[in-house]
């Protein structure tokens, strides 16, 4: 989960500006990175901001997965925010997994009740995403609810390729990682390789290997399905292949009459 959660609290520090306002309803003015307590197990929060119109804190945490956990780790947060600021935060956890949310949001007791909103990132309007003018914005869509998924790529890729040359390797590869949250790699990938500005960055060092990843989770897939589970000697030579040799692999797959055949 590591490479989305930076992705993702990237683009919501940054431009995703309709999102935070769906998520929180607020702007924030003011992101604070802040350690908490060493008595708090958890001790730094995912995202923690002041907002602008009254100055009140949001805090919200990325998760992708079910943890039973969830609401004491929340309530941890919540008093170690407290704590540091003397204001309760309002709170929202942001779902970005595969499986259902099952999470509860409040921890009850006698005299204790802590509440908080939890939001599945697919319950969010994809489509408004992309009408936003913030590229933040149009990343995020990727993963929330869209009614093409197909041509929703395509809108995205297309405004990617329209920033300055400095912010389109940065955007292409968060879409990129992002991506993989919901398997729409090679989606992304075919998108990109149709326009000569955004096919060269997929070959540069840093997105090549980015691309890589994605192309070699793809194949694995294939591999698992086709002849079971991958021994050592096939994930060595695996590691080996470049993005293209991974890309013809995924295709010879399917004729392939052993994984010997396939990778000799």
């Amino acid at each position: 989960m590591q490479e989305y959660d930076v992705a993702l609290k990237v683009l919501l520090r940054g431009s995703a500006k309709v999102t935070m306002r769906e998520l929180t309803g607020a702007a924030v003015e003011t992101w604070l990175d802040v350690e908490l307590s060493k008595v708090v197990q958890n001790t730094r929060v995912d995202l923690l901001g002041e907002t602008a119109d009254d100055k009140g804190l949001v805090h919200l945490e990325l998760q992708s997965g079910n943890d039973a956990t969830m609401p004491l780790r929340m309530a941890e947060y919540c008093l170690g925010v407290f704590r540091l600021f003397g204001r309760f935060p309002r709170q929202v956890l942001l779902y970005v997994g595969e499986a259902p949310l099952r999470m509860e949001t409040e921890l009850r007791g006698a005299d204790v009740w802590l509440r908080y909103r939890a939001v599945d990132i697919r319950d969010l309007d994809g489509d408004r995403l992309l009408e936003s003018q913030e590229v933040g914005d149009n990343v995020i869509a990727i993963l929330a609810r869209l009614r093409d998924h197909k041509d929703a790529v395509r809108r995205i890729v297309e405004k990617i390729a329209g920033l300055p040359a400095v912010e389109r390797e940065t955007a292409l590869g968060q879409l990129l990682i992002l991506a993989g949250l919901r398997q729409f790699e090679e989606i992304v990938e075919r998108e990109a390789r149709k326009m000569p500005i955004l096919n060269d960055l997929l070959d540069n060092k840093v997105l090549g290997r980015e691309f890589k990843r994605g192309e070699l989770t793809v194949l694995r897939r294939l591999i698992e399905k086709r002849f079971g589970a991958i021994p050592s000697w096939a994930e060595e030579r695996l590691a080996d292949r470049s993005a293209a040799d991974l890309e013809e692999l995924s295709v010879r797959v399917l004729d392939a009459q052993s994984l010997e055949d396939l990778l000799k």
